[in-house]
């Protein structure tokens, strides 16, 4: 098998998101209701106290997500309500990694006072002039689709959705398991990473994970907040989930989603 080409071991490994994000991340045009419902950022922001600004409203958060004319490439989409994974859903083997099984699979944490859900997928990368056949198909593949999930929180919610994560990162570094729609899956290792910018707080993790015959391979999650506001960037690269190797978190998406935010 060709390494960019995608196995089906790594995507049963996650189906719940893997398989949103390897398929067209939900099919309707971005700006439609979805419904209600590593180290800390900038080096020691993670101590910030509770936020004083109140959650959004549903349509106050619907305004602030992603949309298509806030990017430069690739495009964004509204997650339809048959590809969103409820909470029910997911269910980590430990307790205390369960907030990263969430993020994960971009479920919010806590009790939001209401939450959307967009994805992004990246365009296509145009080989150079001289690219052979098997190059021009590499490039076909080295792409990022990101599932970008907001949710907005009430009496300090955030801050504590941001300490869960943090303190799920730092316990369950050494890898943990959960179920996904039904389908377990198996976490290698989480290994914290440079922030993103832009957040009052942020989590960035890469989490490696095993397919059914053993391979690994990177998934990007970035838990951030923004006020009373969560934004979780879970990300795959095509090609990364074939062969196995790093790729850089799509800071632009990040900035982008993070600057509508205030």
């Amino acid at each position: 098998m060709r390494p960019t080409v995608v196995r089906s071991s790594a995507l049963a490994a996650s189906a719940a998101v893997l398989a949103l994000l390897v398929t067209a991340c939900g099919s309707s045009d971005d700006g439609g209701s979805d419904g209600d419902a590593g180290k800390s950022a900038a080096d020691g922001k993670g101590g910030a106290g509770v936020s004083a600004a109140p959650a959004l409203t549903a349509a106050e958060l619907e305004t602030a997500a992603l949309a298509q004319a806030d990017v430069k490439n690739g495009k964004v989409t509204k997650v339809s309500a048959a590809d969103d994974v409820a909470e029910d859903k997911v269910k980590g083997a430990e307790a205390e990694c369960e907030p990263l099984a969430l993020a994960e699979a971009g479920v919010p944490l806590g009790e939001p006072a209401a939450a959307v859900k967009r994805s992004w997928t990246e365009g296509p990368r145009k080989p150079s002039g001289d690219a052979s056949a098997e190059e021009s198909l590499d490039a076909a593949f080295d792409l990022d689709k990101a599932l970008i999930t907001l949710a907005t929180y009430d009496d300090g919610g955030a801050e504590a959705v941001l300490k869960d994560v943090k303190e799920a990162a730092d316990a369950c570094a050494g890898g943990f398991t959960f179920t996904a729609m039904g389908e377990p899956a198996k976490i290698a290792k989480v290994a914290q990473g440079e922030a993103v910018g832009r957040a009052d707080e942020a989590v960035a993790m890469t989490m490696t994970m095993v397919g059914e015959d053993g391979d690994e391979f990177p998934v990007k999650v970035s838990v951030t907040r923004k006020g009373s506001t969560v934004a979780t960037f879970t990300v795959l690269n095509l090609a990364s989930a074939g062969t196995g190797k790093d790729f850089p978190f799509p800071t632009e998406i990040s900035d982008a989603q993070l600057a509508k935010l205030g």
